[in-house]
């Protein structure tokens, strides 16, 4: 249940409760109002009566007869009282107000018609009840229109609050008057500057040390080209490739964590010969191409996914990897571990590998996932990692997420391995 139903059902119920017991009360005190009053005009007939009586004229004063509730008989032997008693539901007519008392040995009493009084509660019962109606449906629209209200604003208040969880940190809540959900709204504002100042500093840092090691790597580079050829300069060589190339990655990270920064050059191609060429400089990748459509995107890009998919799946998965495209969806997939679950969770965390977990994570968590998330944001499509039910890690990559970009298939063709 909702919070904008629950809110609904509280202010209805609450509007309808307090009716139903403001109508209980009216009624009761109207009906005991009704009752002193006819007891009080019944008593004082009884009085004029016994009056009369003495003075030896008929007045109508019933003396000892049958009709007199029990009730008021036995009260009335028994205490020498004067006593009313009111008769809803008699033998027969409309109810009655009694009034008798004990002069001598016998019982005398009078009675009145108590008709007009119903009639006037009943009367008063059908107003109380269409009151009553009325103020809950009332009460009804007012409480559905306060959880809507709220409810708009709160709903207001997750999307942004999704959207700055999603990356888009100039995201802000506008804050409407001093309420609750108001201080919640700058609360969350205030997290967003601090996060977006904090992620700013952390980029502007990670992009200085890599600009600060690129001139000094670039020297390795070129004093490695110079050693004299022999087992320890191809191992100097390798770690200064390495390093050159982590420099790179955290440059590109730096520049994919800028909005707008990143540039597109669109060109339409067929997927599979994108896939294709990314899939070249590993001949043991097998690529199968199931239906080929030509799509709208940077190939450049597209290849730099693919490149770093391959790359991890050989580096933390195991043999054999393989490249489908089908369609819309491009796909690389290894058979090794797989993923653990907290990549499948929240996603890859830069700076975070298969190593620190001590032992292989499938197609890794380095920065080469974290690149292929960013340059999947640039282009606009979605990627999705799973774990296959035959073992081994998979990523998905959708260009289907920019169906604008998408032509109709061109042609369907057989697997095929890249040369």
């Amino acid at each position: 249940m909702g919070l904008r139903t629950r809110i609904a059902l509280v202010t209805s119920t609450t509007v309808v409760v307090a009716a139903v017991l403001l109508g209980a009360v009216v009624h009761a005190r109207t009906a005991d109002d009704q009752a002193r009053r006819a007891a009080q005009a019944a008593e004082a007939e009884l009085l004029r009566a016994l009056d009369d009586h003495t003075a030896g004229v008929d007045t109508g004063l019933l003396v000892n007869t049958p009709e007199l509730p029990v009730p008021l008989r036995d009260t009335v032997e028994r205490h020498p009282v004067r006593a009313t008693y009111l008769q809803l539901r008699p033998p027969s007519g409309p109810p009655q107000m009694w009034a008798a008392t004990r002069v001598g040995g016998d019982v005398v009493a009078v009675r009145q018609s108590y008709a007009a009084q119903t009639r006037t509660l009943r009367g008063l019962d059908r107003i109380l009840i269409g009151a009553g109606a009325l103020v809950g449906a009332l009460g009804c629209l007012v409480g559905v229109g306060t959880a809507v209200a709220i409810g708009r604003r709160v709903t207001d208040s997750t999307r942004t609050a999704q959207r700055i969880a999603e990356g888009d940190l100039g995201a802000r809540i506008t804050p409407k008057g001093t309420d609750e959900i108001a201080r919640l709204g700058r609360a969350v504002n205030t997290m967003a500057d601090a996060l977006a100042e904090r992620l700013e500093s952390e980029r502007r840092v990670t992009a200085d040390i890599a600009h600060e090691l690129r001139t000094p790597v670039a020297g390795l580079v070129a004093a490695a080209e110079l050693l004299p050829p022999g087992r320890p300069t191809e191992l100097v060589r390798q770690g200064v490739g390495r390093l050159r190339h982590t420099v790179e990655d955290v440059l590109e990270v730096a520049r994919l964590d800028v909005p707008g920064l990143e540039r597109t050059s669109l060109e339409e191609m067929l997927l599979g010969d994108i896939a294709r060429r990314a899939a070249s400089p590993w001949p043991n990748v097998e690529v199968r191409v199931v239906r080929d459509v030509v799509v709208r995107t940077d190939p450049r890009r597209v290849e730099r996914i693919v490149t770093n998919l391959i790359t991890n799946a050989h580096r933390h998965g195991a043999p054999p990897v393989v490249l489908d495209v089908n369609g819309t969806c491009l796909r690389v997939r290894d058979h090794g571990p797989g993923f653990p679950e907290h990549l499948l969770a929240h996603g890859p965390v830069r700076f975070r590998t298969g190593a620190a977990d001590g032992g292989g994570t499938g197609t890794g968590l380095g920065l080469g996932l974290t690149i292929v998330a960013g340059q999947a944001k640039v282009l606009g499509v979605r990627v999705r990692h799973e774990n296959t039910a035959s073992g081994g890690a998979s990523v998905t990559v959708d260009f289907g997420a920019v169906r604008d970009g998408v032509t109709q298939p061109e042609r369907t063709q057989d697997a095929s391995t890249a040369d």
